[in-house]
């Protein structure tokens, strides 16, 4: 159930707001208030959807599972189930996304499932026909999502950023945020203004810190974390390597995702993705696609075997991105100080659960800003509340 909060709802006149950033985290933002009804300005320094970590050819949207069902369990299925029903309301299923369901090989046994009674989407024991079907041995410890799937992340970005009430402000480079009385500027590096609104949602990833870090009495730890994913063109495979593709994603060490249109619209396969921490840059590495050989080789064996050749330099491609990160694994969303800071809220820190968690995250935030229910338990809202990083 919901959270109701006294405040009465904002004026439609203070319904007017700046998002900074256009990728997963700000798109997610900005489609929510313009459902309720709020017009939206969103502010890039890209020159067009998918520059940075947004970008990613295909992901998994798919819950982490725990066996005390625990705090990022609950809410990463609360966020695969938003952004599942997002998706089936903007994409194309088969084309920008499929609700395939995922197979995760439990790789080291570290995955053990709650014990009672599950909520309807929960994630169950793999069956054996599944199991053989991912190509593992019978007997392989493998847990199965119902409720889960592939999705290119772009193409969801491109969808909410064309929501009626969604303005997108293209090459901005935001350098500074500002309050004078009700509301907030943003300016650039020459400390020319680019924009006024009483609401500023900084949805930028790890440039959310730089933007962030002069405000006193707040300190958000966020850190850079570059991963790299590889793939090829199905038309390259041969039809023994064929034969061996699972017919679902399989996550578990690393994802493998086959079938999933690219950009030109031939259809590929995905391996990844690599974590490099403490990096800013994303230039794709050689080394990182032997890396991601080896993560094929250990999640689905034979298929790994079979397209070791895939991986020579000369036939694989490549994507890489940064993403942004928090010490818990969980992102800060919401006000950062109604007091302090009135007006100014945050949605960043979903390292590699972008896809499960930023519909969800910008849910939550336009609730919060439009004094709505939040769409969470208040026990599981607090985990994710960016004011738990205020300081005094």
């Amino acid at each position: 159930m919901g959270q109701r909060t006294a405040t009465p709802s904002p004026p439609v006149a203070e319904r007017q707001a700046l998002v900074i950033g256009a990728g997963l985290s700000g798109s997610a933002v900005a489609y929510s208030l313009a459902r309720r009804g709020w017009a939206v300005t969103v502010m890039d320094q890209a020159e067009g959807v998918g520059a940075g970590a947004s970008g990613l050819p295909a992901g998994l949207a798919a819950p982490h599972v725990s066996p005390d069902d625990n705090v990022l369990s609950r809410i990463t299925r609360a966020g695969v189930e938003a952004t599942l029903q997002r998706a089936q309301t903007l994409l194309h299923s088969g084309t920008d996304w499929g609700l395939t369901g995922v197979l995760e090989h439990n790789v080291g046994g570290k995955r053990r499932l709650p014990q009672g009674e599950q909520p309807s989407n929960a994630s169950v024991l793999a069956s054996p026909a599944q199991v053989a079907q991912a190509g593992l041995p019978p007997g392989t410890p493998a847990l199965w999502h119902a409720h889960a799937g592939w999705i290119r992340p772009r193409q969801l970005v491109a969808a909410q950023l064309q929501a009626p009430g969604v303005q997108v402000l293209w090459g901005q480079h935001v350098h500074s945020l500002e309050r004078h009385g009700a509301e907030w500027t943003v300016r650039d590096a020459q400390g020319q203004p680019l924009g006024q609104a009483p609401w500023v949602v900084v949805a930028s990833a790890f440039d959310s810190l730089s933007l962030l870090q002069p405000l006193p009495g707040f300190a958000v730890p966020l850190n850079p974390l570059r991963g790299q994913i590889s793939f090829g063109h199905m038309t390259d495979l041969s039809a023994d390597e064929c034969r061996l593709l699972p017919p679902f994603p399989v996550n578990g060490h690393g994802s493998f995702i086959s079938g999933v249109p690219t950009t030109e619209g031939t259809p590929a396969w995905f391996i990844g993705s690599t974590f490099e921490r403490q990096c800013e840059q994303a230039p794709v590495r050689p080394e990182d696609h032997e890396a991601n050989r080896l993560r094929l080789a250990t999640l689905l064996p034979a298929l790994g075997e079979a397209m070791a050749q895939q991986f020579d330099p000369a036939r694989v491609q490549g994507w890489a991105g940064v993403r942004c990160t928090l010490p818990n694994r969980l992102p800060a969303v919401g006000p950062i100080d109604r007091e302090r800071w009135p007006g100014l809220c945050l949605s960043a820190g979903m390292g590699a659960r972008g896809i499960s968690l930023a519909v969800l995250c910008g849910e939550l935030t336009a609730a919060w800003m439009s004094q709505e229910p939040l769409p969470l338990p208040p026990a599981l809202v607090k985990h994710l509340a960016a004011q738990r990083y205020a300081t005094i």
